[in-house]
C-alpha cells in the first residue's frame, strides 16, 4: 500500500502531538510525514521531525529558527524553513492529508494554503470558519477539498450527520463540559485567577483553548463554525452543558431520533476518525464502560454567567465583519488575561465593547469579499482591543466589577 502523505501544522501543540502519537503507532509504511510546523518550540519540533522522519520542518519564530537549525544539524536530510511565510510554504507542500492545528487567526493563511491543494484537510482551527466562513467554504468547494472536523463536538456531529437526509435534520447539539467555573457564582468568577481558569476538569488542552473553555467562548466559536460546516442556520445549532464529556455531539431527525456520538474525553478519538477517514483505525483510548459511568448529566448553559454564547449568536445574526472582530478581540483579551493584565470577567466584557466600537470605527474595513479583507479586519480589531485594555489598565475604575 502506498503510504499516505501527511503534514501537520502546529505539530508541537496538544492536537499536533496527539496526531503524531497515532501516526507513530500505525503500521510502518502507513504514513509518510511530509512537513511539520510550529510557532516557536524548536526543541520539540526537531524531536518529532527526527522521530517521524519528516522531510521538511518550518518554524514561525525567526529566533527559534536558530535553535531549530542547531537541533537538526546532524540531520541534513530534513530541510528547514524559518518565518511565517515558510510555514505557509510548508502547508502548500503536496500532501494527501493535512492536520491544521495552529491556534487562532494565525492559522488562517497556512490552513488556506493546505486547503488549496484540494485534498483532505483535517482542521482543529475553528477560527478559519469563524473569521472567513463564507470565503473558506467557497474556496473548499472550488478546490474540491474534503473538510474533516477534528474538534470533538464537530467530529461527533460529522459521524452521525446523514447528508443524504439533510431535509430530515431538525437540529444538531454541541456539548460543553462547562469548564472549571460551571458551578461558580459570578461573584466568585470575578476573583478567578489564571491558575483557576487553566484547571480544566476534563480536557488537557493548550492555554488559549482552555481559557476559552472556561469562558465558554470556545462554544460560541463552535456554534459559528458548525453553522458554516453543516450549512445550518444558528437556530438549528444547540448547546448543552454535559460535565462528564462523554456525549460529544448529537443530531436530531424529524422522526424524533436523536443520534449521538459517545467516547472518552481523549482527542485521539476524533483525530483518529479524521486520520483514517473514510475508514477506522485503532486508537489507544480508554474504552467506555457505561455501567461504571452510571449517569450522564445535561443542563442548559447559563448565559448570564457565560455571555460568550450570547455574543456568538449575536455576531452570527449580524454577519459581515462581526465574527472576525469577535475572534480577534477575544484572542487579545485572553492573551491579556494570561498575562495578568485583566481579570477573567473582563474577557467577555472587552469583546462586547470592541464589537460595539468596531461598528463606528472609521478605520475598520467594511468589505468581506476577499481573504485580504479578513486579515485587515483582524488587525484593526486587535488594535481596538489593545487600546481598550490599555485604557482599562490605566483607569482601574473602568474595569469589570459587577457586570
Amino acid at each position: 500500500m502506498t503510504p499516505r502523505r501527511v503534514s501537520i501544522l502546529g505539530a508541537t501543540g496538544s492536537v499536533g502531538l496527539a496526531t503524531l502519537d497515532l501516526i507513530g503507532r500505525a503500521e510502518p509504511g502507513t504514513y509518510d510525514v511530509v512537513a511539520l510546523t510550529a510557532r516557536s518550540n524548536a526543541e520539540e519540533l526537531a524531536r518529532q521531525a527526527v522521530r517521524h522522519k519528516a522531510a521538511h520542518v518550518a518554524i514561525a519564530d525567526p529566533q527559534a529558527g536558530i535553535a531549530l537549525k542547531q537541533a537538526l544539524s546532524d540531520h541534513p536530510e530534513i530541510t528547514i524553513g524559518i518565518g511565517e511565510p515558510a510555514v505557509v510554504e510548508a502547508a502548500a507542500m503536496p500532501a494527501d492529508w493535512t492536520m491544521a492545528a495552529i491556534v487562532g487567526a494565525a492559522g488562517l493563511r497556512p490552513t488556506l494554503a493546505a486547503l488549496q491543494q484540494g485534498r483532505a484537510l483535517a482542521f482543529a482551527n475553528k477560527e478559519c470558519l469563524v473569521c472567513a466562513g463564507s470565503l473558506f467554504m467557497t474556496e473548499a468547494a472550488r478546490c474540491g477539498a474534503t473538510l474533516l472536523p477534528v474538534d470533538s463536538e464537530h467530529n461527533a456531529v460529522f459521524q452521525v450527520f446523514d447528508g443524504a437526509q439533510r431535509s430530515a435534520i431538525r437540529s444538531i447539539t454541541l456539548t460543553a463540559s462547562g469548564g472549571p467555573f460551571r458551578t461558580w457564582s459570578r461573584e466568585r468568577m470575578m476573583q478567578a485567577s489564571r491558575a483557576d481558569a487553566l484547571a480544566h476538569p476534563t480536557w488537557d488542552m493548550g492555554a488559549k483553548i482552555t481559557i476559552d473553555s472556561a469562558s465558554m467562548m470556545n462554544k460560541g466559536l463552535e456554534i459559528i463554525e458548525a453553522c458554516w460546516l453543516f450549512d445550518l442556520p444558528p437556530e438549528q445549532v444547540d448547546v448543552v452543558v454535559h460535565p462528564q464529556s462523554i456525549v460529544h455531539g448529537m443530531v436530531e431527525y424529524a422522526d424524533g431520533s436523536l443520534l449521538a456520538q459517545l467516547g472518552s474525553p481523549d482527542m485521539r478519538t476524533p483525530i483518529a476518525s479524521a486520520l483514517a477517514w473514510p475508514e477506522r483505525m485503532a486508537a489507544p483510548v480508554e474504552r467506555l464502560r457505561l455501567a461504571e459511568i452510571a449517569r450522564l448529566d445535561f443542563e442548559a448553559p447559563d448565559l448570564e454567567r457565560f455571555p460568550a454564547i450570547r455574543l456568538a449568536r449575536e455576531v452570527i445574526k449580524a454577519g459581515g465583519i462581526a465574527p472576525a472582530v469577535l475572534n480577534a478581540a477575544n484572542e487579545i483579551a485572553v492573551e491579556s488575561f494570561l498575562a495578568d493584565r485583566i481579570r477573567f470577567l473582563d474577557i467577555a466584557a472587552c469583546v462586547e465593547e470592541v464589537l460595539a466600537l468596531s461598528a463606528g470605527d472609521a478605520d475598520m474595513p467594511r468589505s468581506l469579499s476577499a481573504f485580504d479583507d479578513v486579515y485587515a479586519i483582524d488587525a484593526r480589531a486587535r488594535q481596538l482591543a489593545r487600546d481598550l485594555i490599555a485604557d482599562r489598565i490605566s483607569d482601574p475604575q473602568s474595569r469589570t466589577t459587577s457586570s
